[in-house]
């Protein structure tokens, strides 16, 4: 529940063609600002010679990934330049003048203008939050065996350098597949909580995703209940450590982590806490709908457009949730994905552009992750909870609502006679606890905190003072 920034640029191999005498125009670093209506994205354009004297270049979008993307083919002609990103239907045409590009961006039928500006340096992302080494406290690579589902999970476990019997917990990522940093946009917001947590005399272990990173497994065919297994299996893992007091092991789980971490205190005695860090209470048909129309909203939608969009969004929804015979429910989509591309007022649309809107779209609503969020409903675990439960969202989260969510949490944990539960909402906080402006995705990459100091220590504070001897 965090990624719903399009990737707009892919890798791929680059084959530069022969260019003319006036290369060297081209050659440097050039930034440009490309305008999408609602989201507008910082574009880096690295240009430079080849040994053979042809050029070649690579793209970045800062707001979007932290890595270079290298260009298919690079055609100069005197004072014009062309790039080419094929499989996307991408491509860019410019004119130089001085130190100025100008041009437009081509991709999938639609051209949006973008001019760069040549720069002798590009400043890079600016995480201050990330920790550097040499850190002032023990960090081991660990494998943590979840023998049931035959996966092996790679992580990291840290704790501190002096002392014994520290509390432990185990830190459960977000949907889509994650690293153990919980990486995304140059952000790294599992190694900043976990660096503030074991500081402040709390071990942690986190764990690549299964089938993601340097752990095994598939990641594609999983649910959050296969996901909680893996995160059982982390508990199973704190509790031979002599490092860890074993009566004070706890789950933080961010976003979907916050729905898995319930399921798996329910499986086990083991788990003495739960922080739910943007977790929602309520389930992912109602969550969608809520961030849907919030997101929109803030990236500048008409109401007309916005509910022409879950009209269709709402359809898809239920033919995930009840079409169990995928043929039927391909046939339904496509019906669906065809009247949604049919409305648009894109005036150079294409069979082709249509196909691969519908192919996207039946992998992600035919996925089993996504038939199990869409229909799960995390109050049945949390109406079972009796153990301590920190739930805390911001106030500008769009993803997962603080208002709704928060009220099916604490609802929920009441229905158990639940008494040691503490619900916090954080002011200005997204979803990734950053200090924020709208709460919009848009806005996470051009952030540079990554989790704002509030949101730490409250989660440092809580566990520290439940689990006190």
């Amino acid at each position: 529940m965090k990624r719903f920034i399009p990737v707009l640029l892919i890798i791929f191999l680059v084959h530069c063609l022969p260019a003319a005498a006036q290369e060297h125009k081209f050659e440097g670093n050039w930034l440009g600002n490309l305008n999408l209506g609602s989201v507008s994205l910082r574009i880096v354009l690295k240009i430079s010679k080849t040994g053979t004297d042809s050029l070649k270049a690579v793209l970045n979008s800062p707001d979007q990934t932290d890595k270079d993307i290298p260009i298919d083919k690079v055609i100069v002609s005197g004072d014009s330049i062309k790039l080419f990103v094929n499989m996307i239907r991408g491509s860019y045409k410019g004119k130089i003048a001085d130190t100025l590009l100008n041009g437009t961006w081509s991709q999938s039928g639609r051209e949006f203008p973008l001019s760069f500006v040549k720069r002798d340096k590009i400043v890079g992302i600016n995480r201050p939050q990330n920790p550097k080494k040499p850190y002032p406290y023990k960090e081991e690579e660990v494998a943590v065996l979840n023998k049931d589902a035959n996966v092996t999970l790679a992580g990291t476990f840290t704790y501190p350098e002096i002392g014994e019997n520290f509390p432990a917990v185990v830190l459960i990522t977000g949907s889509g597949p994650q690293d153990r940093d919980e990486a995304l946009m140059g952000h790294r917001p599992f190694l900043v909580l976990s660096d503030y947590l074991t500081r402040h005399g709390i071990a942690v272990l986190r764990c690549d995703d299964r089938g993601y990173g340097k752990s095994t497994g598939d990641f594609n065919s999983a649910t959050s209940k296969d996901f909680a297994t893996d995160a059982l299996a982390c508990v199973e893992y704190l509790k031979t450590r002599k490092e860890v007091e074993k009566d004070h092991i706890g789950l933080i789980g961010h976003s979907e982590g916050g729905i898995i971490a319930p399921i798996v205190a329910n499986e086990t005695k083991d788990v003495a806490f739960i922080v739910m860090m943007a977790g929602p209470g309520l389930n992912g048909e109602k969550i969608l709908e809520l961030q849907s129309r919030l997101i929109a909203k803030a990236e500048g939608v008409s109401d007309e457009e916005i509910n022409k969009m879950m009209q269709y969004n709402i359809r898809l929804y239920q033919i995930a949730m009840n079409e169990k015979d995928s043929t039927k429910a391909a046939a339904e989509i496509h019906k669906v994905v065809d009247e949604m591309y049919n409305a648009t007022n894109n005036k150079d649309k294409n069979s082709s552009d249509k196909e691969r809107l519908f192919k996207q779209t039946t992998n992600t609503i035919m996925s089993p992750w996504f038939r199990f969020f869409l229909s799960y409903e995390p109050k049945d675990a949390l109406s079972k909870l009796k153990i301590p439960v920190l739930a805390l969202n911001g106030t500008n989260d769009l993803q997962v609502p603080p208002k709704e969510n928060l009220a099916a949490i604490e609802k929920a944990l009441n229905k158990a006679g639940n008494k040691k539960y503490k619900m916090v909402e954080l002011p200005k906080l997204n979803h990734l606890f950053q200090t924020s402006t709208t709460g919009s995705p848009t806005e996470y990459s051009k952030i540079e905190e990554t989790i704002a100091p509030i949101a730490l220590s409250t989660i440092s504070d809580w566990i520290l003072m439940i689990t006190k001897k």
